[in-house]
């Protein structure tokens, strides 16, 4: 039976195609692909079974291991789980580790109850080293970083830009140590995966927020965080009580509701105070202790005037923080960074940056 293949190209990724991904759940939790949904030919303890035979018996006595333990009803089930996903997306594509075996299995199976679907050439890893290239040819194209004190509110001006790439968004994390979201932050390799993803279709210039190189659990890979800091810059100013306003739009309500919709009101409510919490402590060696405790006897000030509805109460705490560390830290580094700094094309107001972002863009 001739299996059919498609090429690992990035048009499978630009084209939002629904992907089955037949590794193991380990495997898959460790990064997949945009758009594949994880229905394994063989959960984590087979395949560790199967690996181990593989190691000590070759291949053949590994593939003879794995036709017994993924048959009968455990192979009907694995089967119905593939027709059902195709039954609501006929035009997905199916891929394992090197588009190999584990795929070609499944096209088998799949082709024997009459559905017939490409794999990836190659798989996964062909189309990861796609991803890849695309984030290091991105570093080639015109960039301009969008700079700019914390809760000036940067990451709302990239993403009114149809070429603005929200690195945040691919990590899914704000990028400070208040920065955690109620979904768990990717993985390294999601990250470069979600990032090739948004610059697919993007061969010209690209708007970016200044980050740090580490955003939550993931790195900018080195050679596109090399273009940023080479970039020329757009800073926002904006005074303290806009940006605390910002801020606790992003920080506080955009949180409370985002752990209230995953866990319920009250279970919601105590994360997030744990959260807000344990990001302060961490602080702690940069704050000093005197200062930790007083921002800390103010937080917990907040979360009860909040649970009383004044969330307002909130900028009690972030005030100091702002004015006492953040501002600060970021001034001592710009002043760093006097004589190699890029340069700055324009420094103005939130609504004078977004102009002039729009105006470098066209």
């Amino acid at each position: 039976m001739t299996l059919p293949t498609t090429p690992a190209s990035l048009e499978i990724i630009a084209a939002n195609t629904p992907l089955i991904d037949v590794r193991a759940p380990v495997e898959f939790a460790q990064g997949s692909l945009p758009g594949a949904v994880n229905l394994p030919l063989m959960v984590d303890e087979e395949r560790h079974q199967v690996g181990i035979a593989y190691k000590q018996q070759g291949q053949q006595a590994a593939i003879a291991l794995g036709e017994r333990l993924v048959s009968g009803d455990v192979k009907q089930a694995r089967v119905s789980a593939w027709q059902s996903y195709l039954a609501q997306h006929p035009n997905a594509i199916i891929y394992c580790f090197r588009g190999g075996l584990r795929s070609q299995i499944a096209q088998r199976w799949l082709a024997d109850a009459g559905l017939h679907r490409p794999r990836i050439e190659g798989g996964w890893k062909a189309l990861r080293q796609r991803l890849c290239q695309r984030i290091d040819d991105a570093a080639h194209q015109p960039i301009l970083v969008i700079a700019g004190l914390t809760g000036c509110a940067k990451t709302t001006l990239i993403n009114q830009l149809p070429n603005g790439i929200d690195l945040e968004a691919c990590a899914n994390h704000k990028g400070s140590a208040f920065g955690r979201q109620p979904d768990e932050p990717t993985t390294q390799i999601d990250f470069e995966h979600a990032l090739a993803q948004r610059l697919i279709g993007q061969p010209g210039k690209l708007v970016l927020e200044d980050e740090s190189r580490q955003i939550g659990n993931a790195n900018l890979p080195l050679d596109f965080w090399h273009a940023l800091q080479r970039a020329p810059r757009i800073r926002i100013e904006m005074p303290l009580d806009w940006r605390l306003d910002q801020l606790r739009r992003d920080y506080i309500e955009a949180l409370e509701q985002g752990y209230t919709a995953r866990f319920g009101p009250e279970e919601g409510w105590q994360r997030m105070q744990r959260q807000l919490a344990s990001a302060l402590e961490r602080l702690a060696k940069r704050l000093g202790n005197a200062r930790l405790q007083r921002l800390q006897r103010m937080q917990a000030m907040a979360f009860r005037a909040h649970a009383a509805g004044d969330i307002q109460a909130h900028e009690a705490w972030l005030a100091p923080l702002l004015t006492e560390y953040y501002d600060p830290l970021y001034r001592y580094h710009l002043e760093k960074q006097q004589g190699s700094r890029p340069a700055e094309l324009h420094v103005g107001d939130w609504e004078s940056c977004l102009a002039a972002a729009k105006q470098w863009s066209a």
